[in-house]
């Protein structure tokens, strides 16, 4: 079939203007007899929920936490970005646009990209009128830090929590609609089909995750909310219960899955301490604002750090991308350590991490503490006192954080991380409307794979979750339910919902009726080893073919020796699991699949054949500039379909950090 994106036509700044201005309403009194289903309660959940809520539609909204609040956008600690221009450092709308494109090295859909950059702006606005708590400059103005690929300070932030205060406000607004009941919300339910009537997405069967029990839900359209699929790599900065099930239900009703390869590595993170780990844990890209990022120019080097003299260090990012220094994008972050790792250069017991070092920031900001309190010959020590200082302020929690997990303290050495999994750019394939190829059925935030191209940039993720959820779905959803006005509310024992229940039932139960000798877990570490070793920061043709053979090998061992204990009709977290993990082994067998097809190197993807000279992505443009938006035919069986990604405004380039 034929992707149609929708983007409208015109200027590029003038069409989301267009599209506000001509798109089709709902009236007030019509919006009270729409029901519409949001499933996850993230940034782009809770802010979808609360604004159709709102608007006065009947809104149902579905978490499998035991809260909205405990979604894992909570996580996200440094910050979120918006073209407000306060630093009056030259920025702009089109700036972000740029930035953003060309930070997910040229494979994002430009109309997509701006309209995000446009309503940046309104976000920062929401979100102080909801009482998020952004830092603030002396004077009463918002504070903005720098994030990797930009030259600019754009970033806006909570202290390292940006995640949860933000989360905080949506949720807000949610609850104050569920108070209002123009939202029904379910917590500990977790959606396992989408219900398909005349080949429109007409509701979802949940599990009640409590007591086991199966439910149907109607609703004129469905709006899945329900962030990456980072776990499939097992460890990865992603909450434990963090899934693919829902778009995968979804992809396999017909949804396409667009660029499911893309995956993020995040350069700052605590790196993998044994066997026994089952997360890794994210230190905020902010940190490498003032954090500077160093190995041993001596291989195997056995000293403490605060023992190699400034001279005997490699500040390699400095000095291979003299531009941007230690914020160069997450994917060029994330192969320069390993390359230095991987050349014997890496540091701590396991030689796998570098060093993010806070020295000359603690002492830059303690002299200009010492001038402000107007000090001129405050002692080495007391500066270093004043600075810390200004350090814990900025940063505290995150330091805290690291002591705790590392028994090591930040301020007094520096930190030691690597890569890891952290953000998914793939997701369902969407159009301009945020709509899948099913009608009716929208993806949102991280779910979709629309705006990010193959790398995103660092405090992009909230920024795209509440864009969708506050601003673009409550005009594009309209577009489509000014014309299904008339359908009245269809009800949950019509044959299709009492087919897609059993399905979901027979699937339950032939889970159970395993009984085999291996764990969920086992299964899920298995699967996570083959992905990062084969598809994870480089990828080549030999391993990727490996892999698709081990992991279709792993998925029938699962279906026939998994054991679950436990029962269907209880509380069975093992039973939740192993669904979700059944996903996670056939969305692994994809992204393989995806990886092995894009014989080029870009952001995130990197294929070992095909890279410059200097070791850098090696792109090509001719053969790949388009979406992979895969079908699913059955186990194991894709079909490829191809949307042209046509560049009218940013002209492709090689991308250049240096």
């Amino acid at each position: 079939m034929p992707l149609i994106s929708k983007i409208p036509a015109g200027p590029i700044d003038s069409k989301w203007k267009t599209y506000k201005a001509t798109c089709k309403l709902v009236n007030p009194a019509n919006k009270r007899s729409l029901e519409i289903i949001v499933v996850g309660t993230g940034l782009a959940g809770a802010s979808a929920a609360a604004s159709l809520g709102e608007m006065g539609y009947k809104v149902k909204a579905f978490c499998f936490q035991d809260s909205p609040r405990r979604a894992h956008s909570i996580a996200a600690q440094g910050g979120i970005n918006a073209a407000k221009n306060y630093q009056n450092d030259g920025d702009s709308t089109y700036r972000l646009f740029y930035d953003t494109i060309k930070g997910g090295d040229y494979r994002a859909r430009e109309g997509n990209v701006h309209r995000l950059a446009e309503v940046s702006a309104n976000i920062i606005d929401q979100c102080v009128a909801a009482g998020v708590p952004f830092a603030r400059e002396y004077g009463g103005l918002l504070s903005n830090r720098s994030f990797g690929g930009t030259q600019v300070q754009r970033t806006f932030y909570a202290a390292g929590q940006t995640g949860q205060q933000l989360l905080i406000g949506a949720y807000q607004g949610l609850e104050r609609q569920v108070s209002l009941g123009n939202v029904e919300m379910h917590s500990r339910h977790e959606m396992l089909d989408v219900v398909m009537v005349d080949g429109v997405a007409r509701g979802i069967i949940a599990r009640n995750l409590v007591t086991g029990e199966l439910e149907r839900h109607f609703g004129h359209a469905v709006l899945l909310c329900t962030g990456g699929y980072g776990n499939v790599f097992y460890l990865s900065t992603n909450a434990m219960g963090s899934n693919v099930t829902a778009a995968w239900k979804a992809h396999k009703q017909g949804a396409f899955f667009g660029n499911p390869c893309f995956t993020q590595i995040h350069p700052t993170c605590i790196p993998v301490s044994g066997d026994h780990q089952s997360k890794l844990t994210l230190m905020s890209e902010s940190l490498r604002n003032d954090g500077r990022i160093w190995v041993p120019k001596q291989k195997n080097d056995q000293r403490k750090p605060s023992e190699i003299k400034e001279e005997e260090r490699d500040y390699y990012l400095e000095r291979r991308y003299p531009a941007f220094g230690n914020l160069v994008p997450r994917d060029v972050a994330s192969r320069a350590a390993k390359e230095r790792c991987d050349a014997g250069y890496g540091v701590g017991s396991s030689k796998m991490a570098v060093y993010l070092d806070f020295g000359a920031a603690i002492e830059r900001y303690g002299k200009i503490e010492a001038n402000k309190q107007g000090k001129p010959n405050t002692s080495k020590d007391e500066i270093i006192a004043l600075g810390k200082g200004v350090v814990k302020e900025k940063y505290g929690n995150l330091f805290d954080m690291y002591e705790k997990i590392t028994g090591e303290n930040p301020y007094e050495m520096p930190m030691r991380i690597y890569p890891a999994v952290h953000y998914t750019m793939g997701g369902l394939w969407v159009d301009y409307e945020l709509m899948t190829t099913v009608p009716g059925l929208y993806a949102l935030g991280e779910a979709n794979f629309s705006d990010h191209g193959a790398n995103r940039l660092g405090a992009s993720a909230l920024m795209q979750g509440l864009a969708d959820g506050y601003f673009v779905i409550p005009y594009t959803l309209g577009n489509r339910l000014a014309d299904d006005i008339r359908t009245k509310a269809i009800p949950t024992d019509h044959p299709a919902f009492v087919a897609a229940e059993k399905e979901v039932s027979d699937r339950i139960n032939k889970l159970m009726s395993i009984k085999g000798t291996e764990s969920v877990e086992s299964f899920h570490k298995r699967l996570g080893k083959i992905m990062w070793e084969k598809c994870g920061m480089a990828r080549n043709e030999k391993g990727l073919k490996e892999a698709i053979a081990e992991i279709g090998a792993l998925r029938k061992e699962f279906w026939s020796n998994v054991r679950i204990p436990g029962d269907v009709d209880e509380f069975n977290p093992e039973l939740d699991k192993a669904g979700r993990v059944a996903d996670f082994i056939e969305l692994g067998e994809l992204m393989c699949i995806d990886a092995l097809n894009r014989n080029e190197s870009c952001g995130g993807h990197f294929r070992e054949e095909y890279q410059t000279e200097d070791g850098e992505a090696l792109r090509d443009d001719e053969k790949f500039m388009y979406v992979a938006a895969w079908e699913y035919k059955g186990v194991g069986q894709f079909e490829l379909h191809k949307e042209d990604l046509i560049y009218e405004v940013v002209h492709p380039s090689s991308r250049s950090y240096k």
